[in-house]
């Protein structure tokens, strides 16, 4: 962040003062932002931005119908997707607040009903795509990633905290490498199965992980609310 100038800097403060990043990108994002921001049109706005990133998610479809009938090349249409996706999806809510009109919980409410849909439509197109038993591996992935959403949720009612990363990854990471899956299939047919097949397996072992941290969390807070009552109906 260094490189950026006395404005860029506070553009940055503005945009960013509800969430803390822990993705690998996030210095690199975050400049993008910061520069995109200042330059979107005054009749684009923020439910704009996020019509643009679904469109994204519909060409990304687009591209696994087409490369299963016609051409495997047309999963380099998903890669496109995923680009518009991040722009609109990255955007919408960063643009309220450069101007000022930030909606929270109807911009939190937008974004996770998007979100999950988007998660759908991703595995169905993958479903479509791929052959025989590997089908089901679009199933897989969206209750994956359907578990990480709720137990973000939930760790956001138990701590009133919400990130959208997992450590080092968070959503431009996880473009970056479906988009690099796809480029690796149109070169190597097959190994997006078996690449699906390790991110399943991956998201399985986050997951647990994760829950197990949400439940130590949640009995940490039952403890501390409960001492507290103890607390209150001795002095009462």
């Amino acid at each position: 962040m260094s490189i950026m100038n006395t404005k860029s800097k506070q553009v940055f403060e503005t945009i960013s003062k509800d969430r803390t990043r822990t993705n690998v990108l996030r210095k690199y994002e975050q400049q993008a932002l910061v520069y995109l921001v200042q330059r979107i049109p005054a009749s684009i706005n923020s439910n704009c931005l996020t019509l643009i990133g679904f469109c994204g998610t519909l060409i990304t479809v687009s591209g696994f119908i087409l490369a299963a009938y016609v051409n495997r090349y047309f999963l380099l249409v998903g890669i496109l997707g995923f680009a518009v996706n991040w722009f609109g999806d990255s955007l919408d809510g960063r643009l309220a607040y450069y101007r000022n009109q930030p909606r929270k919980w109807y911009g939190f409410s937008l974004d996770l009903t998007t979100d999950w849909i988007t998660t759908i439509l991703i595995g169905s197109g993958f479903f479509i795509y791929a052959e025989g038993l590997w089908k089901i591996l679009g199933c897989l992935f969206v209750v994956m990633y359907g578990w990480e959403m709720i137990t973000a949720l939930l760790r956001y009612k138990v701590t009133d905290k919400y990130t959208i990363d997992n450590g080092l990854l968070g959503p431009t990471e996880v473009r970056v490498v479906i988009s690099a899956i796809l480029l690796a299939e149109v070169i190597f047919k097959g190994t997006i199965v078996y690449c699906a097949l390790f991110a399943c397996v991956v998201l399985l072992i986050a997951n647990i992980v994760d829950t197990r941290k949400l439940l130590s969390l949640a009995n940490d807070r039952d403890v501390t609310e409960k001492k507290k009552k103890l607390e209150e109906e001795q002095h009462a």
